[in-house]
């Protein structure tokens, strides 16, 4: 698969997003057991009633856990998705998953290009584009992850870090573009405990709003990067920042389902 926009086929339930609804998900990593995630996805659930139609909240399980979180959110208004997707369909890729195999657990997301992958995996920015087309070409929403290190933020390189990861996703072409999220996560702020000041995120949300084409928008961008209760409210009041991909607070079902609670209430 090319990351060209002429080879991208989308699904035709591939949806356009917007960023009329706050996106509140949660990426558990590699964390859970089929007895803690019953009780973590029960505790969602039962609160999920509280958030209304305003947030869209979701969580991206390992995919052993897939079938378990189908079975257990079907009926509970939140969806799922995957920590990550093969460009590949098929074929002789040990240890892949493909995206027509999330597409059979009912995935409505797939993170890609996260920065644990870029780091740990060396995935480029073409590989991360190409998840994104293959997750896209089965209806699935490609939730794009982007951010800079420490040293690149106080080399002053953050813009140029950031337009470098997106150009082979904005290569996709506009309609593609349209119908995926964006979350920028700072790498010095993710699992640190610090987190970038609402001001630094608004600032880089508002940048790569601009990158985007007409067209686009008004897809939803989400900061990611130590997310908690007791600052969810003031990032969600920045302009640009349309709500939040949360990493450990995410494993607490009070304190995620509180981030999603302070969305609802400043849309």
């Amino acid at each position: 698969m090319t990351t060209s926009a002429s080879n991208v086929q989308f699904a035709s339930s591939a949806p356009v997003v917007s960023r009329q609804k706050r996106v509140v998900m949660g990426n558990w990593k590699m964390n859970g057991s089929l007895s803690s995630n019953s009780e973590l996805i029960a505790g969602i659930a039962q609160r999920m009633s509280q958030i209304g139609g305003a947030t869209d909240v979701a969580v991206c399980v390992p995919f052993p856990y897939l079938s378990q979180a189908a079975d257990l959110l079907k009926d509970s208004g939140v969806s799922w998705g995957a920590q990550d997707v093969s460009a590949r369909e098929s074929g002789a890729y040990t240890g892949e998953v493909s995206a027509p195999m999330l597409a059979e657990f009912g995935c409505r997301w797939v993170l890609v290009g996260h920065s644990e992958r870029r780091s740990l995996h060396g995935e480029s920015d073409a590989e991360v584009a190409d998840k994104a087309a293959a997750a896209l070409s089965k209806g699935i929403t490609p939730v794009v992850c982007v951010g800079e290190s420490l040293e690149e933020r106080d080399a002053g390189q953050v813009q140029a870090v950031i337009e470098r990861q997106l150009k082979p996703v904005l290569a996709l072409g506009d309609d593609a573009v349209a119908r995926l999220v964006i979350a920028y996560e700072p790498v010095w702020a993710i699992g640190t405990g610090r987190s970038a000041t609402p001001e630094q995120a608004q600032e880089v949300h508002a940048f790569v709003r601009g990158l985007l084409p007409a067209g686009a928008k008004g897809i939803p961008l989400l900061y990611g990067g130590s997310v908690k209760p007791d600052n969810a409210q003031v990032l969600f009041g920045m302009q640009d920042i349309d709500g939040a991909l949360v990493g450990g607070a995410s494993l607490v079902s009070k304190d995620f389902m509180a981030i999603a609670e302070h969305g609802s209430a400043s849309r």
